[in-house]
């Protein structure tokens, strides 16, 4: 968190951490961290849920009052029954070695942090400008919801989701193919739970 930190205060955007309120850890569920070889954290994301209800979703109320509230929230509503978790502070070092890659392997970590909490869906938000970075994993954009300003005017930032069904169908071949292989490896260690919808997409063993 204090990398992240780092990096949202670098474009005056911290205030979309809300860091005082999360960095007692008690709403994060897992993380992932990138370490270099000095061991100093360059990147991560973390992950909160399994959500029970709608109202947990936090990224929604990013859109109250606002258009595209309510079918938000229908999505969400929708998703939640197959299992919904919610990633938030995706971050990469700026003067990090690497930076692209560091930033595609948070994207892929966020698909193996749906893999590793045994749901279907994850939902986040995102900023128009950083849409492929998500995208080559697997994100869709809900196009029937508009874009609002969060976490201020400079930005115009979207909902965001992956589904285990059919995240292939919109990831990049490359980042397909080292999900595959992340992913494999998870299985093989007994680390993922044996979900369907792994088994769908052929990753998880009988």
């Amino acid at each position: 968190m204090d990398g992240a930190l780092r990096v949202y205060r670098h474009y005056g955007a911290e205030a979309a951490l809300e860091y005082d309120s999360v960095i007692d850890g008690r709403s994060t569920t897992l993380f992932f961290v990138a370490l270099d070889t000095d061991g100093n954290a360059v990147a991560g994301v973390r992950a909160e849920g399994p959500h029970r209800h709608v109202d947990e979703v936090h990224a929604i109320a990013d859109w109250a009052g606002r258009p595209g509230e309510a079918a938000f929230r229908r999505m969400v509503a929708e998703q939640i029954v197959d299992g919904v978790i919610e990633t938030k502070a995706g971050w990469a070092a700026r003067e990090a070695r690497d930076r692209r890659a560091l930033a595609s392997g948070v994207a892929r970590a966020i698909v193996h942090s749906i893999a590793l909490l045994g749901v279907r869906y994850g939902v986040g938000v995102s900023p128009e400008h950083a849409l492929a970075r998500y995208e080559s994993s697997g994100a869709r954009v809900p196009w029937w919801i508009p874009a609002t300003s969060y976490p201020d005017d400079r930005y115009r930032t979207v909902p965001v989701w992956w589904d285990m069904r059919t995240y292939r169908s919109v990831a990049s071949d490359a980042q397909a193919r080292l999900i595959d292989a992340e992913l494999t490896e998870l299985t093989g260690n007994g680390a993922v739970p044996p979900v369907p919808w792994l088994y769908d997409e052929g990753l998880a063993q009988a």
